[in-house]
């Protein structure tokens, strides 16, 4: 199969997923995550990019972020595991990639997934039992989008702000929203969209994605890749 061409549309959310090298740690202690989490932030206002979502686990890292121009992300994404695999190796005194090759990405539709995926990243620590709820995980959005807690690096999306008419009828609709498990077809869409960069949504969305891009945004095929109409 052809390795899968990377599409990013300006001012499209899209769910960023990295992994550890052969699924090993990139997190070894608290100075590791808080040192990702600065990086972040340089970077993210370095090249444009808003963040609405992360969770640090301890071999892999969610986020939800919109990029303001086509090579937003991937600069921000190539700079920030270059650097912070550059400190790990200084710092815990190893040598080789701390990354299990390129990150992946799929583009979300704002109206029937943005608010779901906001929830699989923040959740990540309960559905591997390292937590009962999302609020005891310190490495994760969380605490800033249910409770108001202040961050550097994140920025709200429209359809968060949508929640409610301030702060705290936001964060409160939010937590609202935490009541409920996602639903078993929701996990599965986007764990495959988010496994082979496919876009997260419907066919129309897909073809939105596709006509934005220039590029065929579906799965990869064996073959010369079909034109864009």
């Amino acid at each position: 199969m052809p390795r899968k061409r990377r599409v990013y549309v300006p001012e499209v959310p899209y769910h960023i997923v990295q992994r550890g090298n052969n699924r090993e740690a990139c997190f070894y202690c608290e100075d590791d995550y808080q040192l990702y989490l600065e990086l972040l932030k340089d970077y993210s206002d370095r090249y444009d990019v808003r963040v609405h979502a992360y969770v640090l686990m301890t071999n892999h890292i969610h986020f939800l972020v919109t990029p303001t121009h086509a090579d937003s992300a991937s600069r921000m994404m190539q700079a920030l595991g270059s650097r912070y695999g550059f400190f790990m190796n200084k710092i815990h005194k190893r040598s080789g990639t701390v990354w299990e090759g390129r990150h992946k990405s799929s583009a979300v539709d704002e109206q029937a997934y943005l608010l779901k995926c906001y929830r699989y990243i923040e959740l990540n620590p309960v559905r591997a039992k390292m937590v009962v709820s999302p609020e005891e995980y310190r490495w994760s959005s969380y605490g800033v989008n249910a409770w108001g807690d202040q961050s550097d690096c994140l920025e709200p999306h429209p359809e968060y702000v949508n929640l409610g008419g301030d702060k705290a009828k936001r964060c409160f609709a939010y937590r609202e929203l935490f009541r409920y498990q996602l639903e078993k077809d929701d996990l599965h869409s986007i764990r495959q969209a988010a496994h082979y960069s496919h876009p997260l949504g419907d066919t129309r969305f897909v073809k939105q994605i596709e006509r934005l891009s220039g590029k065929a945004a579906g799965y990869a095929k064996r073959g010369r890749p079909r034109k864009i109409e």
